[in-house]
């Protein structure tokens, strides 16, 4: 199977732009190509799949088995897969390299394109470099250099042929593709007027300064991945509403396609702008940005009562109100449990009334709360599994609320604390769950959906 790896000496040093570079380049020239995200992330996947056009995912060692990973690396891969690393090569969970791009790499056997972010040097570059290369034994093969003029480049190349590593290009500083970015990481591509455009004039500069034909030559890895794979029935038949519009998008493509190939339809609907949920058997309440667009959600009370009362035809907020007091089996993360509650807090501190589900306020925050991965443990019985069941999540926001909920016990290094709102037919709180970290807990939700459309019919 064809993959390259392009990782990067740190956060921000360019990894996303000269990956987006790569796959444009790569679609420009009629490559089915694939991509994935090192680690937890959503948004530089959506930057993947506008210009892939296509569905990309995330590989996280943290969350899933090995196997797991290298399972979805091939199950998902076209002609050729491009991984985008995450934080610097080496950096992982709690000062290990546990989650590491590195990590990853060596799981996936896949080689690497080191990214290096030369604004402020020159020849200083290769000791970083030399560094990257020495530290650990690794797969880095390449690299590629940010932020740099052609007349260094060439002296820059010169020195990469003498430590073994293969000089594939530069980037100039483009000033016409420069993103910008919010507390939880970039803006969504969604959000950036003429997205396709800058995309393509990035695969214009990777044409003209990158050596495309050589990351070609060095993705051709014929080392076979090993890993069980997942062989899966549809053996429910239920319709799932999950919200998927600006304010809620962070998804991970697998958990979607895992309710799929268990025999969910997947229907799409957007709290901002329709009226109700669509009849269904569950309800999926994702991660994103509502805090933006609290005035809309707040406004249209369709949604908002459709999931409180999904079977008296009621506008939104109520909506998703009544869906939940009818027992409608509903999983909400971060977002989606931001939307749940009495009150909001937008970004700039002002209130807002949402769903009611979930009493009190979900407040702004000057810090991230409770960042990163770590365990959890249920403490009692709930919608996705039974007490005492385990799984590793991962939280990343801005946001607290006054009802952060006890059905879990989270555990991360000497750290622990209670989180998610759970009970027979709801799991809501801020972690975020892929469910290949265990795989029973989509199981259990689909069974949840079966009976309760079982019970819906009998009534």
């Amino acid at each position: 199977m064809k993959r390259i790896m392009i990782a990067g000496t740190n956060s921000g040093c360019g990894k996303t732009t000269v990956t987006c570079a790569v796959l444009q380049a790569l679609v420009n020239r009629k490559i089915n190509v694939s991509s994935f995200k090192c680690g937890p992330d959503y948004i530089d996947p959506m930057f993947h799949k506008t210009v892939i056009g296509t569905a990309a995912y995330n590989l996280d060692t943290y969350l899933m088995s090995n196997d797991a990973v290298n399972y979805l690396l091939n199950k998902n891969s076209g002609d050729i897969a491009v991984v985008e690393g995450v934080m610097g090569f080496y950096d992982g969970f709690s000062f290990t390299e546990k989650g590491s791009t590195h990590e990853l790499s060596e799981i996936t056997d896949t080689d690497v394109i080191l990214v290096v972010n030369c604004r402020g040097m020159s020849l200083s570059a290769m000791a970083l470099v030399k560094g990257f290369k020495e530290f650990r034994k690794n797969n880095i093969k390449g690299v590629i250099f940010n932020n740099l003029s052609e007349k260094l480049y060439s002296n820059l190349s010169e020195e990469c042929l003498k430590i073994g590593l293969v000089p594939l290009g530069f980037l100039p500083n483009i000033k016409d593709v420069q993103i910008s970015s919010r507390h939880l990481g970039l803006v969504t591509a969604g959000e950036i007027d003429g997205i396709k455009d800058k995309m393509n004039l990035l695969a214009d500069y990777a044409e003209k300064y990158i050596d495309i034909d050589k990351i070609l030559e060095i993705s051709e890895n014929d080392r076979d991945t090993k890993f069980t794979s997942l062989e899966l029935t549809k053996k429910y038949n239920v319709k799932i509403a999950v919200a998927y519009d600006r304010a809620f998008c962070f998804y991970y493509e697998d958990n979607l396609n895992l309710l799929s190939e268990m025999g969910a339809e997947i229907v799409k609907f957007s709290p901002l702008e329709n009226e109700s949920v669509p009849q269904c058997d569950g309800l999926i309440l994702g991660g994103g940005y509502p805090e933006l667009y609290a005035d809309i959600l707040e406004k249209n009370t369709g949604t908002l009562n459709s999931v409180k009362e999904c079977v008296e035809n009621e506008s939104m907020r109520n909506s998703v109100k009544s869906a939940i007091e009818n027992k409608m089996p509903s999983l909400a993360e971060c977002g989606g449990f931001m939307y749940l509650h009495e009150i909001m807090e937008d970004s700039d501190k002002n209130e807002h009334g949402m769903v009611g589900i979930i009493k009190g306020k979900c407040r702004k925050t000057d810090r991230l709360q409770r960042f990163g991965y770590m365990e959890m443990t249920a403490n009692r019985d709930n919608i996705l599994c039974k007490k005492g069941d385990k799984i590793r999540a991962r939280e990343f926001h801005y946001f607290d609320s006054d009802c952060n909920g006890n059905g879990f016990t989270a555990v991360k290094n000497d750290r622990q604390w209670e989180c998610v709102n759970v009970d027979k037919n709801l799991f809501a709180g801020f972690p975020h769950l892929h469910f290949f970290a265990n795989i029973n807990f989509a199981e259990n939700f689909m069974k949840s959906c079966e009976e309760y459309k079982c019970t819906k019919s009998e009534n």
